[in-house]
């Protein structure tokens, strides 16, 4: 296909990926053929040093996304003279570069309004604070930078704008923020929305209820740690999840509403009800004092037995809080009014809740909770429904056996 002058001119995105760049060609010759470029692609070509990008760059000025990555670049060793060479940058990808965080940081200077920086798979160790650079930056990616550990992340905790922090893969197995005590707000990551956390080392609870100190934490995705994939089923790690972060509104990508929650945050106060006795919990507020070890390892939940009540002893005797696996029900599901849909069978737990079901079901079908309504049918009973009506209760409450057909409406 061939272009024309003005066509060229034109041009606002470009992909010149795997073409065996290596340089900016004839000086000038850029800004005279394709000046309003605002996003260019150079990924996985011949490009050796920062240099040659600047001569790039340079001719671009309006330029706001530049993807660098799998060039093998020599970086300045020192910070760059200033320049607008990168004024509009907004957005950079350096993954598989061979940059390091120094490196980084000494040429962070030229980048004035950058938003997004990705840094996978670099070998990055996180050496130092960046200072007065880095100050605008909302998204980070550390993700497959396997020597960065805890600590290094305090070095970058107080960069005031970061929204999103992606530390997928790098073998991270603990998280704690010293400055905050129980029930406390961290000082560190104050604008942190958003965490990814897949692919790692956690294996404890105690890093999920530290997450609960990020002030402005609303979505953390944490899937395939041993924490998340050991022998609970995944709907009820889910639920201690939700429990244990207050101000989660997405975890691992789905929403979680606040049916969702309330069922979490009641079935948490249930399920460790015995222990906070045994703690030295009591329903009396005048004489309940759990230890300081019950409220380390459960550090919301004097504040769930203040929002929902604390738990009475007939609760605690009933209650049967995660069933292991062999007891799972396999049900059909159902949707008599929706013709289209196919009939599928499902394990789930029979001391499941009727509102984790609907949790379940709402991710499986991709309706709201709050529109489901639930009932089921035995072949024991043929041509009876028995309506599923109280979320609070089980499966196992409603007498649901192996093979029963869950129907659902909305």
């Amino acid at each position: 296909m061939c272009f024309s002058c003005s066509q060229l001119s034109k041009l606002q995105e470009v992909s010149l990926r795997s073409c065996a760049v290596n340089g900016a060609g004839d000086r000038g010759g850029i800004a005279a053929a394709c000046p309003n470029i605002r996003s260019i692609d150079l990924s996985k070509n011949l490009l050796s040093s920062w240099d040659e990008v600047v001569a790039i760059a340079d001719q671009l000025r309006r330029l706001e996304v530049l993807n660098l990555s799998e060039n093998k670049l020599t970086f300045p060793s020192g910070s760059p003279p200033p320049s607008g060479t990168f004024s509009a940058l907004k957005e950079l990808v350096l993954n598989r570069t061979g940059i390091t965080w120094a490196q980084v940081l000494c040429c962070a200077s030229g980048w004035p309004v950058l938003e997004k920086l990705y840094l996978e798979s670099n070998n990055i160790i996180i050496s130092e604070r960046p200072v007065d650079v880095l100050q605008t930056v909302k998204l980070l990616d550390l993700s497959s930078n396997q020597l960065i550990d805890e600590n290094q992340l305090f070095l970058i905790a107080h960069l005031p704008r970061l929204e999103q922090l992606i530390l997928s893969d790098i073998g991270i197995s603990s998280i704690h923020f010293p400055d905050a005590g129980i029930g406390c707000k961290t000082s560190m990551f104050p604008s942190l929305q958003y965490l990814v956390l897949n692919d790692n080392q956690i294996s404890h609870w105690s890093v999920i209820s530290e997450l609960d100190k990020l002030p402005s934490l609303h979505a953390l995705s944490c899937a395939r740690n041993p924490l998340t994939e050991g022998g609970r089923d995944a709907q009820t790690t889910r639920q201690l999840i939700i429990a244990r972060v207050g101000q989660l509104r997405t975890l691992n990508k789905c929403a979680v509403e606040p049916e969702e929650r309330r069922g979490a945050e009641l079935d948490y106060r249930k399920a460790f009800g015995a222990e906070w006795k045994a703690a030295g919990g009591h329903q009396d507020p005048g004489r309940d004092r759990p230890s300081a070890d019950f409220l380390a390892a459960h550090p919301r939940y004097q504040l769930l037995c203040r929002k929902y009540g604390a738990p009475e002893d007939g609760e605690l005797k009933t209650q049967q809080p995660f069933r292991l696996k062999n007891q799972l029900l396999t049900l059909k599901i159902k949707c008599p009014n929706e013709l289209d849909q196919e009939v599928v069978e499902k394990p789930l737990p029979e001391s499941m809740t009727i509102q984790k079901v609907k949790g379940f079901l709402s991710r499986l079908l991709k309706v709201p909770v709050a529109q489901l309504l639930l009932s089921y049918e035995s072949p024991k009973m043929p041509g009876r429904e028995i309506e599923l009506e109280n979320d609070q209760q089980s499966l196992q409450f409603y007498s649901v056996e192996n093979g029963d057909c869950l129907l659902v409406r909305w």
